[in-house]
């Protein structure tokens, strides 16, 4: 396995967007480490325990008498994102312990740890979608696909089938999703060449991966009820910014670069997950701005950085709406397969709101609370107007 210099960050070497082959998508190339090395046991045995630890008293006192993270002790890109990891779930809990007063400060010995790990990766130290999603899944049987069915997370917040299926369903969709990405640089080279059939191939391409994503999103409600998601798996995931329970944000205790100033950071959410901005990029779809567009560019903040560079890169890349303007007369096929992806986007959004809607904004109104997302930001009306904004991309 490599190892890393330590004054840089961990995917430096991985930045080449070009190179990108995207075997499973934006989930790591191999199936992410289950458990980190001897220095850290005593971290793993508490991390073994964690939901039995959700529910008793002595959750917190088990976090802060942790030993010191000995941080320089990881060497391999596996080993932080299963740090990370296991951090990010440990953080959570401690902050929102069931039948305890929700947390404004973390205690010094799991937030220096968190944060020099984040730091390593050129992340923000804070539960995100690559913790609690891409990085955190083992294959039941190693020599079957990455599906549900046939995968677990390595930690969880309260466990259970509800929160196994929901963030399974995701690694799913992100593995699928690897089929579109892998297109979408050679597509970006055939409008440089005016390769037309390329570029058509490449859009089937696409628009068949996002009807089997939205095949498998489908399955959402089989085994992740909308009111066990809502009081059970949800409040986990919430973040320090605009969370009216830490209007004042988040202690990270003994971190010197805060120097004891708090932090707002968003919540872990869908939103991370670079795979739609990824396609819009592609597509050239621009949504026009609001509060959720602002919302969305911030979420970049929160992703592993070679998909946030590479997102980059085929926003900056030839564009294809352009290439479908100028050439309208020899162009029929490749506008009607350009219009068949923009549908197979807008019906993924589709259903995505009719889920924000199950299980976020009906259990909400039976509590009488208002529907903020996990990230911090109410996104009911902007998430309409983005389906919306997205169909509207469609070539006459």
């Amino acid at each position: 396995m490599p190892t890393y210099e330590m004054e840089t960050p961990l995917y430096l070497s991985l930045l080449n967007a070009q190179s990108r082959v995207f075997p499973r998508g934006f989930l790591p190339p191999g199936d992410p480490l289950i458990r980190l090395p001897h220095p850290f046991e005593t971290w793993e045995q508490t991390a073994d325990v964690l939901s039995k630890l959700a529910l008793s008293r002595y959750i917190r006192p088990a976090l802060e008498a942790l030993p010191s993270f000995q941080v320089q002790a990881l060497q391999t890109l596996e080993e932080f994102e299963r740090a990370m990891s296991m951090l990010s779930f440990m953080a959570n809990m401690y902050v929102f312990a069931p039948d305890h007063p929700v947390a404004s400060a973390i205690p010094a010995n799991l937030a220096r740890a968190w944060y020099q790990v984040a730091h390593r990766l050129d992340r923000l130290p804070m539960m995100t979608y690559a913790s609690q999603v891409m990085y955190n899944w083992k294959r039941i049987h190693t020599d079957d696909p990455i599906e549900v069915g046939n995968l677990t997370m390595i930690s969880n917040f309260l466990g259970g089938m509800d929160e196994e299926w929901f963030v399974t369903v995701h690694i799913h969709i992100e593995a699928v999703a690897g089929r579109a990405l892998r297109v979408i640089m050679p597509a970006q080279k055939a409008i440089v060449e005016g390769n037309i059939d390329q570029i058509v191939h490449s859009l089937k391409d696409l628009s068949q991966t996002l009807r089997e994503m939205h095949g498998i999103l489908l399955r959402m409600p089989e085994r992740c009820n909308p009111e066990t998601y809502y009081h059970r798996i949800r409040p986990y995931m919430f973040g320090w910014k605009n969370n009216p329970e830490l209007p004042e944000g988040m202690i990270y205790e003994g971190v010197e670069a805060y120097d004891g100033n708090p932090q707002h950071f968003r919540g872990e959410t869908g939103a991370q997950s670079s795979v739609i901005y990824a396609f819009d990029g592609f597509l050239g779809i621009v949504h026009d701005y609001d509060e959720m567009r602002a919302y969305l560019y911030e979420m970049r903040d929160y992703m592993p950085v070679q998909d946030r560079r590479f997102i980059e890169a085929v926003e900056q890349g030839p564009s294809l709406r352009t290439f479908i303007r100028d050439h309208q007369q020899e162009g029929a096929l490749l506008k009607k397969a350009y219009n068949e992806s923009i549908e197979a986007l807008y019906e993924f959004r589709k259903l995505h709101i009719e889920y924000a809607t199950l299980y976020i904004v009906k259990p909400a109104h039976h509590e009488q609370k208002g529907s903020v997302g996990t990230g911090g930001t109410p996104f009911t009306v902007y998430l309409k107007k983005h389906i919306d904004e997205t169909l509207s991309h469609r070539f006459k």
